[in-house]
């Protein structure tokens, strides 16, 4: 049998790819390598699937830093609020929470994985699952079908490669499509974890006597060779028995790989920034009233409404300063160092957890070889790409799960119009 299209991979881009491609009319198989499709999807915002972010378009391209631009056609057919009204037309109803994330009401994955494989049912798309595709079948350079690892050839005038990353591979995203693509001429971008924890060697990390504190509303910065911020991201971490995670880490994370890479540096200096709303002059005033106003007090009693008690004992260390000191015997200049301390705590980061560990990854199918309007190969005609096999990342918080309905939607569209 010929199928108008062909799609490799059921997770969020080929899911949506299928009901797309479908709904245009063509015949449509969806081949998925594991036993169940939407695998990652139904593991994603924690397991409750966060479908994507109610920022407005340039917002949500912000947040999106790698290669985000790339989408601006792909967003301008299906947008976020596309995706909004796609699920709510599904009826699922969505909630708005932090940051713009929208999540299903139910609070649970599954719903919205059952909404989308349900809908892909009703549109008469053939599904196999246990179905891994050995190779992508050309002629000359156009594409011809697909080579099953059973053997068995499936023809075809479209495929869509929405196989995945590398990260999170007991979802079955193993990078599989990035082979298929060098198949037919494409170069591969450099892979990388991002949305990862950081790694550190500290002392006080290897010490574990901070494992398991957490910081609300700081500011982590990750510092260049020349020591300027590269990247600063608010909100909240973690410390851990290996490092940093938490929202912020995460995000700092693919600058961090960036700037190990690009310079060659065996570590890369973040600092952290526990009272982003105050100068190290502010600080530094107010921390002296409140030694003032309990002279007779320890300073590691006066400062517990600034900083987190566990964290107290090591930034008096690095300041010089003896824990038991009391106002009047309070050195000035130590002082101060403990101010700008509380501003840029530093930490010596060596990298971040692997690939596999990652939540997205990085690097990925040329974006140059990717004709936007289309999501088509430029080297090979009929061959199509969406989701996380290209290089195309963002942060965690709806923009990745974005991009992939986004691309999977027009692959889709523009291979059923073949």
């Amino acid at each position: 049998m010929i199928y108008d299209v062909i799609i490799i991979g059921g997770g969020s881009a080929g899911l949506m790819a299928a009901i797309a491609a479908s709904k245009n009319g063509a015949s449509v198989l969806l081949a998925d390598k594991g036993d169940k499709l939407g695998r990652k999807l139904g593991i994603s915002g924690g397991g409750r699937c966060n479908v994507t972010n109610n920022k407005d378009m340039d917002e949500l391209i912000k947040h999106i830093p790698g290669n985000g631009r790339f989408l601006y056609s792909a967003l301008s057919q299906f947008s976020n609020q596309d995706i909004i009204a796609f699920f709510e037309g599904l009826g699922i109803r969505l909630k708005e929470e932090d940051n713009g994330r929208m999540f299903p009401v139910s609070d649970k994955a599954k719903t919205v994985v059952d909404a989308l494989i349900g809908q892909v049912r009703s549109q008469g798309v053939e599904i196999r699952t246990h179905s891994p595709v050995k190779r992508v079948l050309f002629d000359g350079n156009r594409v011809s079908g697909v080579l099953l690892q059973s053997g068995e050839t499936l023809h075809s005038r479209a495929v869509i490669v929405a196989s995945g990353g590398c990260s999170v591979p007991h979802t079955g995203s193993t990078g599989d499509g990035y082979a298929w693509a060098e198949a037919g001429g494409h170069t591969i971008t450099p892979l990388f974890p991002t949305e990862v924890p950081l790694t550190s060697k500290e002392a006080f990390i290897r010490s574990k006597e901070l494992q398991g504190l957490s910081l609300r509303d700081v500011t982590l910065s990750v510092l260049n060779a020349k020591g300027k911020a590269i990247i600063s991201h608010r909100g909240d971490m973690l410390f851990t028995h290996f490092g940093l995670s938490g929202p912020i880490a995460l995000r700092c994370s693919q600058f961090v790989v960036k700037e190990l890479n690009k310079s060659e540096r065996k570590e890369v200096l973040v600092t952290v920034d526990l009272l982003p709303d105050s100068s190290v002059d502010e600080l530094y005033s107010q921390s002296m009233a409140l030694a003032k106003a309990d002279a007779k007090k320890a300073i590691k009693n006066v400062l517990k409404p600034l900083v987190p008690e566990r964290l107290l004992p090591l930034l008096l260390e690095k300041a010089g300063l003896d824990e038991l000191l009391t106002y009047d015997n309070i050195p000035k200049q130590n002082w101060m160092e403990l101010c700008r301390l509380l501003k840029a705590f530093p930490i010596t980061v060596k990298g971040t957890l692997s690939l596999e560990e990652a939540f997205v990854t990085g690097g990925g199918v040329n974006l140059k070889e990717i004709d936007p309007s289309t999501m088509q190969s430029k080297l090979v005609e009929g061959l199509y790409f969406c989701g996380e096999v290209l290089d195309i990342h963002g942060y965690t918080g709806g923009y990745n799960i974005t991009a992939a309905f986004s691309t999977g939607h027009l692959a889709g569209t523009s291979a059923a119009s073949r």
